[in-house]
């Protein structure tokens, strides 16, 4: 037999080779990293979604930022009791945020990641986007005692990088969207939804009309808003 120390001689290489790979499960597949990611990324990247495939008749609404706060627009959301997905600037609801409080103890609307300064994140590395990502997470909890559980980069811009981020910073998934119907002057005709599709509507002086028109459009269409982090698998 060899001697211990030739063996561990032997061995020394494959076992350090073995300990840059990284952690795996011995029973679960892990998903190759995205196109874009750093070759040292890890955990695996959160799937991307633009709407979600289901047989459900549900559709998504989802709203950003966060800086104009209309008491019309959540006695929609709370009188209609709309799962809503608020992917809320912390900046936006650090000022008041009660605004935003109403609504997650009073309602099904749930607060999702959207960064911390809004930046186009692609043109950050991946310790910027993780800093952006990470830095919302953690003022979330610490605001209103809840995590972030989905991520939609500001301007729908992304790479490999940010689902890598996001999932590192607790997100089950990077969401952009189907229909975006934000009036910003001028509002967007009804859209022809369908089951699964994702909405984009923003905190605006005009989300209380955007959010009536959605609405009828799921109404005329047979769907009903349902929560999306309900629908995204861990």
């Amino acid at each position: 037999m060899p001697r211990p120390r030739a063996a561990l001689a032997v061995l020394a290489p494959l076992l350090a080779a073995l300990a840059l790979a990284g952690p795996a499960a011995p029973t679960q597949a892990v998903a190759a990293p995205a196109a874009g990611a750093t070759a040292a990324a890890w955990p695996p990247p959160a799937p991307v979604l633009n709407r979600v495939d289901t047989r459900d008749p549900v559709v998504f609404i989802t709203i950003d930022d966060g800086w104009y706060h209309d008491p019309e627009a959540a006695k929609i959301l709370l009188d209609r009791q709309v799962p809503a997905s608020l992917f809320v600037l912390p900046d936006a609801y650090s000022w008041d945020a009660a605004y935003y409080r109403k609504l997650l103890d009073h309602g099904p609307s749930r607060l999702e990641n959207h960064s911390v300064t809004h930046p186009d994140l692609t043109t950050l590395d991946a310790a910027g986007q993780r800093a952006e990502l990470c830095g919302a997470r953690n003022r979330h909890l610490a605001a209103f005692g809840a995590e972030p559980r989905l991520t939609r980069p500001p301007f729908g811009a992304l790479n490999g990088d940010t689902a890598v981020a996001a999932r590192a910073c607790g997100s089950k998934a990077v969401v952009t969207w189907t229909h975006d119907q934000t009036d910003w002057g001028t509002a967007p005709a009804a859209p022809d939804l369908r089951r699964g599709d994702i909405v984009l509507l923003h905190f605006t002086p005009n989300l209380a009309k955007d959010l009536t028109r959605v609405l009828a459009a799921a109404d005329a269409a047979g769907l009903k808003p349902a929560a999306l982090r309900d629908y995204v698998r861990d």
